[in-house]
Parts: C-alpha cells; structure tokens; sequence
C-alpha cells in the first residue's frame, strides 16, 4: 500500500462523531451540582407560596367571628357551649384544615394546620387577632412558636 491509501489516525479520529465519556461525565456532575442548589430553593419558593392559604383564610374567620359576636354577644353558636357561632369552611383548601374553638363566650381560637406537604405548619389567630405560628420538622424552618405568623425560611414575619 502507499502512502496515499493509508489515512492517518488524526484522519480517522477527526470524522468520529459523538460525546466522550468523560465529556458526558462533566456534564452529568455539572447537572447534579445545579440541581442540588436549586432543588431546596424551589421546594422553599413552593412552601411560601402555599402560606397565603392559611393566613388569608385564618383572617376571614377571624373576620366573621367578630361579626357574629357583634351579633350574638358570644362566639359560641346558637345554643351550644362547645361550637363556634360560624362555620370555618375547608372545601376549597388544599393544604391547610381550618378549625374553630371557643374557649368561652368571649374567646376563641381558629386554627389552620398543615395537611401532606405543608405537614408541620400550625398557624393561629385568637380573638383579639394575636398571630402565633409553629413550625417543626421541616427543614430550614426554625420557628418553634411565635407571636407572628412566619412566611419565611429564615424565621421572619
């Protein structure tokens, strides 16, 4: 054979098509790190908006039980020592329940809690509208109880 029907390697190599393995590597490991950094922070961008569900519609009852003890005199319902005057609706939560207690004619609590991935939110308004949150097990979170309703990570009202 001569020389002209040889082709050198450098030829051969330079018409192969395609990624390297340690190419692919790279990119894998580069794709990993991004994800690991934002992963936590989306799942943190989710949990802050699913928030307003809660205080939003802690504040509407809170609104409506003033209304009834303008009313009635009493945030018990009618008749009853042990319900509250209005009905806290949850058919259009998906995140939080919503409950109301009455500790007396003058008092009352009503209590959103967190339901599958809010699990660990517990957000409370009484009748002089003082705002408590606690939150445990989740991650980031650090609120154990507080005198505000926290809507951050970092603890902040």
């Amino acid at each position: 054979m001569t020389r002209l029907q040889k082709k050198p390697r450098e030829e051969r190599r330079a018409r192969a098509r395609g990624f390297t393995l340690i190419e692919v590597m790279v990119t894998v490991a580069i794709v990993a790190i991004l994800a690991a950094i934002a992963l936590p922070s989306y799942t943190d961008y989710v949990r802050r908006g699913r928030i307003p569900e809660a205080t939003s519609n802690l504040s509407a009852g809170n609104a409506k039980m003033e209304q009834w003890f303008q009313d009635a005199k009493s945030y018990y319902a009618t008749g009853s020592t042990s319900a509250c005057g209005v009905t806290i609706s949850n058919t259009n939560l998906k995140y939080f329940t919503l409950t109301c207690t009455p500790s007396s004619s003058t008092s009352y609590t009503i209590t959103a809690t967190g339901t599958s991935s809010m699990a660990g939110f517990v957000y409370t308004i009484d009748q002089d509208g003082t705002r408590t949150s606690t939150i445990t097990g989740v991650s980031g979170w650090t609120a154990s109880s507080t005198s505000c309703w926290i809507t951050n990570r970092g603890g902040s009202c």
